[in-house]
């Protein structure tokens, strides 16, 4: 698991329209949120996205981008971004070595089975690419109001 204070990891994935999204373009020009979730279309993954979107435009008055990233291919990002008027970026990581480099992906017991997901999970960095808050295992619902909250902060 990352820690606060520490650079974080760099990354090249798609979008939900294929283009390619490079973590390291940002650094110096926005801050970002990028937030882990399990799947697309489910009720606290759609709650999440729908909740960031609905505020996306105070975070960018703060000079923050806000990504989601999930292991869904870029197809399965594009109806759900389309189906639920989402607005932010969805990136897919269909292999996971993202949710991997950022301590995401974790066994957790389903049903008296172990299986590994994506732990919901939320980071902020800075300008300069440093992790300023970790959020593992976070709640869905009010959770965009707790990160625009902590974005305010890092001015």
């Amino acid at each position: 698991m990352l820690k606060t204070g520490q650079a974080a990891p760099t990354f090249v994935l798609p979008d939900a329209d294929m283009e390619e999204v490079d973590l390291s373009r940002y650094v110096g020009k926005h801050h970002l949120v990028l937030f882990f979730y399990p799947k697309d279309g489910t009720p606290q993954c759609t709650l999440e996205a729908t909740d960031f979107s609905d505020h996306e435009e105070e975070f960018q008055r703060l000079g923050c981008m806000i990504m989601g990233i999930s292991r869904d291919d870029c197809l399965r990002h594009a109806e759900f971004r389309d189906q639920h008027g989402i607005s932010v970026r969805l990136l897919s990581d269909t292999e996971g070595e993202v949710c991997k480099q950022y301590g995401v992906w974790q066994v957790k017991e389903v049903d008296g089975v172990q299986r590994h997901c994506i732990l919901r999970s939320t980071f902020i960095i800075d300008k300069h690419g440093v992790l300023r808050h970790v959020l593992y295992g976070v709640n869905a619902k009010g959770h965009a109001m707790e990160v625009l909250r902590a974005v305010k902060d890092l001015h």
